[in-house]
């Protein structure tokens, strides 16, 4: 246990917050879970009393802003959204605004997650994040990575590092035999903390990184 623990990264794992609003940006690729960790999130502050705006600029997948719409339905929070295909930079950007203009404590953007040109889906991360900037700064981005991911996800993880450095890991799927070994290598490797853990399903599936149970996890 001591030698796995000794590979956790020295960074903190506990979720930025700020005074203020806290913005956070939400990226990976689809199929991990992306969306549905945005609500999950959402409804985690809601819960803590906090009030949250989400922006759903997952815009080339109107699934992807369906899907959030629902949740945002169901847990009470405002979903911004554009038209489909809309710029999803400017739908994070109204979306920002919003969100300081009803001072509002969390502001969670879901991004897109294609990865079949990953060029272009990094400009277009990075063009996200310099357009919210101009409202807000970004105080946090998390990848959401799949535990079942193997040595692909560290691949993911250096690549969604070097266009919008990621600040922590929402490791998901981790509801069965997938023990999320592939964060531990995130960690070592490039010391980005995983800072929640998706279970299940429902809303309620969702809690901050315990590396006690974690590392049991692991060695179960």
């Amino acid at each position: 246990i001591e030698i796995l623990t000794s590979n956790l990264s020295k960074n903190s794992h506990e979720p930025v917050l700020v005074a203020g609003t806290t913005t956070i940006m939400v990226v990976g690729v689809n199929g991990t879970g992306k969306t549905t960790s945005v609500a999950k999130l959402a409804s985690y502050y809601k819960k803590s009393g906090k009030s949250v705006v989400l922006a759903a600029g997952d815009t080339f997948r109107a699934a992807a802003v369906d899907q959030l719409k629902t949740w945002g339905n169901r847990i009470g929070v405002l979903v911004i959204s554009g038209k489909d295909n809309s710029d999803p930079a400017s739908v994070a950007f109204d979306g920002a605004k919003n969100a300081h203009k009803s001072a509002s404590d969390i502001f969670i953007i879901d991004t897109a997650g294609r990865l079949h040109n990953k060029n272009d889906l990094m400009a277009e991360l990075s063009k996200v994040k310099r357009v919210v900037e101009k409202v807000s700064p970004i105080n946090e981005v998390l990848l959401v990575i799949d535990a079942t991911t193997g040595q692909n996800g560290l691949q993911q993880a250096k690549i969604f590092t070097q266009c919008v450095e990621v600040t922590g890991i929402v490791l998901t799927k981790l509801d069965g035999s997938a023990k999320g070994g592939v964060a531990l290598a995130i960690e070592a490797e490039l010391g980005i903390p995983v800072k929640w853990m998706g279970t299940g399903e429902s809303e309620s599936d969702f809690a901050l990184f315990d590396a006690q149970s974690y590392i049991k996890g692991l060695l179960s």
